[in-house]
């Protein structure tokens, strides 16, 4: 009888009321996502990163490399010019970098169990309906984070005008990070929870 108080309890809740909490813990994911990455990282980018990049720039890009988005650098002195990606976490030499390519699917995973236990998902379908509107959030953090996170420069050398730019790239950074990460790893998550919860 408890149950199924608790069940018509959770039905009542406006959908969206979930799509917001799903949305809001998407932005946490990602967010704790970062700060993880902060941890174990920050000290390689204060010694490899040049001094007039940011440090919490840098640390995005090892986190949008984390998610499989390489970081297009681009420059141009006088009529030279060119592009290129990289990719920082293959490119390390700290034994803890290729831990951070685990941290996102852990975040969305957890979110995504969390989300279907809290609307005490039954199924398939109410695993996904739970797990799903992470990615607003996550989508979100990831689309404008890849604007935020880009550094330039511009400089001139005996009349000779240069300037450097380095950013992740947009459309991985949004579709890869941004929608494919957080639908399959918040739904797994939710699944998962879902079939422990059912037994």
């Amino acid at each position: 009888m408890s149950s199924q108080l608790a069940r018509s309890e959770e039905s009542a809740v406006p959908g969206g009321s979930r799509v917001a909490a799903g949305a809001g813990l998407g932005v946490f994911a990602a967010v704790i996502g970062y700060l993880l990455t902060y941890l174990l990282i920050s000290g390689e980018v204060r010694e490899t990163i040049s001094e007039s990049v940011a440090e919490w720039k840098a640390v995005a890009w090892y986190f949008y490399n984390a998610h499989m988005v390489d970081i297009q650098s681009s420059g141009s002195f006088g009529p030279f010019g060119g592009t290129g990606t990289v990719n920082f976490i293959t490119e390390s030499s700290s034994s803890t970098a290729g831990v951070l390519y685990i941290l996102p699917p852990l975040a969305l995973l957890a979110v995504g169990a969390f989300l279907a236990l809290r609307w005490n998902a039954t199924d398939l379908g109410e695993a996904i309906i739970a797990g799903t509107p992470v990615t607003i959030g996550y989508g979100l953090v990831m689309g404008v984070g890849a604007i935020v996170t880009e550094s330039s420069a511009e400089w001139s050398t005996f009349g000779i005008e240069g300037s450097s730019s380095t950013a992740p790239v947009l459309v991985p950074a949004v579709l890869l990070g941004g929608i494919i990460y957080p639908l399959v790893f918040s739904n797994a998550g939710a699944v998962i929870a879902t079939a422990i919860n059912g037994r």
